[in-house]
């Protein structure tokens, strides 16, 4: 198998569970306040991909990489995702759809910058397309204006992915995928930290139905986090960031196909036409003789 295309299956993996991700959170947030359910998140990853490590006997980072992972965790899995819980919750869920998306535009220039990854007119243009898909798949009625900050950390928290995504190929270069995935989820539980013991203290958590609860905390930590945040790493790692960033737009497919099956809600002639696009756009750079064409 090649790396392409075991790259892509990584990515779209990760992207597909991502997208499946809003079905339980949306249930557990019911009862467990956001940074608090993410520090849970990151405790259980972290013992989940820890004993991956042991069990395939994966060698530690060594000292000269913690502040790569460091800053991996902190960006990335700390401020992003963090940016992201305060601007949805201060904005509206379609900007959040629709200002998030714009991650693989950044990965794109952050590629071009930091990995000297060739900048063409089919990448550009794929990205174009697939964000094209994406506002399809959102919907533009009832997104509103949000509030300034919120829009303002909707936008930070797609910039941080992006520089997490770029900074994840650089991390495959010096240690495995599973190790760069097990330190920086380390880091992010202890940036992590502060944030959900304010939360607990500030709003604290009241009963709630303990199996089912319990099993989308545990689903969250097990498959979102650790199987996700490891196949995203790897994917990243195997193919060129610019093209990888495009599997990120199948999380809103996913999720709206979710959606409809199990919480029954509608899907529009928008959803199939932003789902063609999207496929397009990855057909344009991926499928043989997509790269062609001089940089832009």
């Amino acid at each position: 198998m090649s790396k392409n295309l075991l790259g892509a299956i990584c990515l779209s993996l990760a992207a597909s569970i991502w997208g499946g991700m809003y079905v339980v959170s949306k249930y557990v947030l019911v009862y467990i306040p956001p940074f608090t359910l993410l520090w849970l998140r990151y405790a259980i990853a972290l013992v989940v991909l820890a004993a991956g490590m042991v069990l395939t006997r994966t060698p530690a980072a060594r000292r000269g990489d913690l502040a790569l992972l460091a800053w991996i965790g902190f960006i990335g899995y700390f401020v992003s995702i963090g940016a992201q819980f305060v601007g949805t919750r201060l904005s509206s869920a379609h900007l959040g759809a629709i200002i998030t998306s714009s991650s693989p535009a950044f990965i794109v220039i952050f590629a071009a910058w930091l990995l000297k990854e060739k900048l063409t007119a089919a990448r550009v243009g794929a990205v174009i397309l697939a964000t094209a898909g994406v506002l399809l798949v959102s919907g533009f009625g009832g997104a509103g204006n949000g509030s300034v900050v919120g829009n303002l950390c909707l936008l930070l928290a797609a910039v941080t992915w992006a520089l997490l995504s770029v900074y994840a190929r650089v991390a495959g270069e010096r240690c495995s995928s599973l190790t760069a995935t097990t330190y920086a989820v380390f880091f992010a539980l202890l940036f992590t930290t502060p944030a959900a013991v304010w939360e607990m203290h500030a709003v604290g958590i009241g009963r709630f139905p303990a199996l089912p609860v319990w099993s989308g905390v545990f689903y969250l930590g097990v498959v979102s986090t650790a199987l996700a945040f490891f196949l995203w790493n790897k994917g990243m790692y195997l193919m060129d960031a610019a093209v990888g960033s495009l599997f990120f737009f199948f999380q809103p497919l996913v999720g709206s196909f979710l959606g409809w099956l199990l919480l029954k809600e509608s899907l529009r002639w928008n959803f199939f036409a932003g789902g063609v696009l999207i496929l397009l756009a990855v057909g344009l750079v991926y499928l043989p003789g997509g790269e062609r064409g001089e940089p832009v």
